[in-house]
């Protein structure tokens, strides 16, 4: 389900009074007669309201990317080298079995280096390798099994797991939040113009700055009681994902 947030920010915020084509109120000079110059006053001046708005909307995750780590020790590089993959058949190989496509299991990460061990013998030497995994998952309701299949597999640890969105759902999130920050603005330059006595005639400009999506991470891995298999399965704390816009609008106005 839904929720959206909607947020008002005072940053930024203008109130621009400008002539058309001049940076103060001047005369202008009429016809010439025996008299002098005759001076006309204008009084047609162009009127702008400048407002800077956030808007923010929020809702459950639709996608989740576990990410999971393989680690080797040995005394010379290519052992761990070997271990790694060996690694990653049995690990690719039980999550393909599980469900997953080729598209959903990545490297995020891969290394292999020296180390010195000081204690006891600061002449030896070791290879440490690392393979790090993001695997992505459609069903977020999946992720502790996901979890538990990798784990099964050969698996080291967990470094976290990232709760996000689809495509097509953080652009349906991304309108919601603009048209927030749209009502906002309009609300702000109506207040504004009221306050200067000015009325809002329509809007000049309309710009877009920090389109942000925070995706909800969790690194909270609990075990849970699984009724059907009799054993334990991985339980992970989900919260949601937020999108958020800033508009600046310019609005046109005139006194009321």
């Amino acid at each position: 389900m839904t929720r959206r947030k909607r947020l008002v920010a005072g940053v930024g915020v203008a109130l621009l009074v400008l002539l058309a084509g001049c940076s103060g109120v001047t005369g202008t000079l009429g016809d010439t007669d025996s008299d002098g110059p005759e001076m006309t006053e204008a009084d047609d001046l162009e009127r702008s309201i400048e407002v800077a708005a956030n808007g923010e909307a929020s809702a459950e995750p639709d996608r989740a990317t576990v990410f999971v780590a393989v680690e080797s020790t040995a005394a010379d590089a290519g052992a761990v080298r070997n271990d790694l993959a060996e690694s990653d058949d049995a690990l690719r190989n039980a999550l393909y079995d599980w469900g997953l496509s080729e598209d959903d299991v990545r490297t995020e990460r891969y290394d292999i280096r020296q180390t010195r061990e000081t204690r006891p013998d600061a002449n030896r030497s070791e290879y440490v390798g690392v393979h790090v995994y993001a695997v992505s998952a459609d069903d977020v309701d999946a992720v502790g099994e996901v979890i538990d299949v990798a784990v099964d597999a050969g698996a080291d640890g967990v470094q976290q797991v990232r709760f996000g969105l689809s495509d097509e759902r953080q652009d349906e999130l991304r309108e919601e939040a603009l048209g927030d920050a749209m009502d906002d603005a309009h609300a702000e330059a109506d207040t504004l113009a009221a306050n200067a006595d000015l009325e809002v005639t329509g809007v000049y400009t309309v710009s877009t700055t920090n389109v942000r999506t925070s995706p909800y991470t969790s690194t909270a891995l609990a075990a849970e009681a699984d009724d059907a298999a009799g054993g334990a399965g991985t339980g992970i704390e989900v919260g949601d994902v937020d999108v958020s816009v800033t508009v600046r609008v310019v609005f046109g106005a005139e006194r009321a």
